[in-house]
């Protein structure tokens, strides 16, 4: 049987502060809001391939994801295209406020070839991975 679905439509993230992971997203990583819904609240923002809808908590005390008890997303990655763009993009985030680097720039053993990649969690504590193969 083959597979009945295309790719991912969006990936949806809640976060404790919407202004601040869109802005993080927008000056940090060059996202373009796409749309929104200010009643939800939710911010839709992109890069032209992705898109990740942004969810405001409802909450003055959100708990944070857990990536070793909780079941859901544990992260998520983007592909960078070239060794470039992964250290300018590294030099970027690794500069933001409100960011915490996981690790920097290194080789990942998952995959085919000399991938190399990093992770990080952006301001609102989503944790982010950014992979390159340049291949």
């Amino acid at each position: 049987m083959s597979a009945v679905t295309q790719g991912i439509s969006h990936l949806g993230l809640t976060v404790p502060n919407l202004d601040e992971t869109v802005t993080f997203f927008t000056d940090a990583l060059g996202w373009s809001i796409v749309g929104g819904d200010p009643e939800y609240p939710a911010v839709y923002i992109g890069d032209g391939s992705d898109v990740l809808t942004l969810w405001q908590a409802l909450t003055d005390q959100p708990v944070a994801a857990d990536r070793e008890m909780i079941v859901g997303l544990h992260h998520v990655a983007f592909v960078v295209s070239t060794l470039e763009d992964l250290d300018e993009v590294f030099t970027r985030v690794s500069e933001y406020p409100g960011v915490e680097i996981e690790f920097s720039p290194q080789q990942n053993p998952v995959g085919v070839g000399p991938r190399v990649h990093f992770m990080f969690f952006e301001p609102g504590g989503n944790r982010v991975e950014m992979v390159c193969d340049p291949q």
